[in-house]
């Protein structure tokens, strides 16, 4: 890779292959035993510390799950927009408003409970659940309270407490942010 003026094309690559191991969520480690290098290796190629060589970039965009072209060229502009796929879980339609972050982080949620979810099935795990009413009429029941909560009405629950979500006199729509282990219970279809 090396030419009279590569400084760019070499600043460009290590600032890819960085960007391509964090969107993946890599490990240093990870990518250098899929590359067959040492992790201090890697390190020092995203880093500038060592050179890249032609002999690198193959090995790295396979650990990467990637082309040599998509280290080579600059990356289109991000696209802000999300794209959520509308799924059903439970009888509600539910659409994530935000991409996947890190392992564990928050996820957030956009919830339509249908009219005819009113019988409790009450669940508790691990985490914090956020909730924010749209539009209709929310029933929550936790652990033995119920609330009901109107639209512009906020909640902010321990999840450890057994806790359900449904709709009074109509549909509701209702905004979640949730843990992972919130998204799991919740939001995963159960077999």
């Amino acid at each position: 890779m090396a030419t009279a003026d590569d400084g760019g094309m070499q600043e460009r690559v290590r600032r890819r292959l960085r960007e391509l191991r964090e969107a993946r969520g890599l490990t240093l480690a990870e990518v250098g035993a899929r590359s067959g290098m040492a992790p201090s290796t890697v390190s020092r190629l995203e880093s500038g510390a060592r050179r890249l060589a032609i002999d690198h970039l193959t090995p790295l965009s396979a650990a990467l799950g990637v082309t040599v072209d998509d280290l080579l060229v600059s990356p289109r502009a991000h696209d802000p927009r999300v794209r959520p796929r509308v799924r059903t879980v439970d009888g509600m339609t539910v659409r994530a408003l935000a991409r996947a972050g890190p392992a564990g982080g928050p996820r957030v949620f956009q919830l339509g409970i249908p009219a005819d979810r009113t019988t409790p099935d009450l669940r508790s795990h691990e985490g914090h659940e956020w909730l924010y009413v749209l539009s209709g009429r929310l029933r929550l029941v936790l652990g033995g309270d119920e609330l009901v909560l109107e639209p512009g009405e906020a909640a902010e629950l321990d999840t450890s407490t057994p806790h359900w979500m449904g709709a009074v006199d109509g549909p509701v729509e209702v905004l979640v942010i949730l843990g992972a282990h919130g998204e799991r219970v919740h939001l995963r279809a159960r077999a």
